[in-house]
């Protein structure tokens, strides 16, 4: 299984400070063991999954989608307005 990851996480990651990469890191290594992690979404949203996690007592969801075998991290942000941001940045991909 691959694991693919979209450039918003890229970009949001790259920002970030050490010890919270490492930490994305190690919520990303439980998404790949466990594709059926998170809350699957429906409607608008059907077929993601959003893995939540707590970092510093800030709680931050995980986009992702497993299709043919490999698993895509699409976003990663605060819980303040993630739905429409990954709503916004999906339908710019297609």
């Amino acid at each position: 299984m691959e694991l693919f990851y979209k450039s918003e996480f890229r970009k949001y990651v790259k920002k970030l400070p050490r010890p919270f990469q490492l930490a994305v890191e190690d919520e990303i290594e439980k998404v790949y063991e466990n594709p059926m992690i998170g809350e699957e979404k429906s409607g608008d949203l059907a077929g993601f999954r959003v893995h939540k996690f707590t970092f510093r007592r800030q709680e931050y969801l995980i986009a992702h989608k497993e299709h043919g075998g490999s698993i895509t991290a699409y976003m990663i942000d605060t819980h303040e307005n993630f739905y429409k941001n990954l709503k916004l940045y999906v339908r710019e991909v297609k």
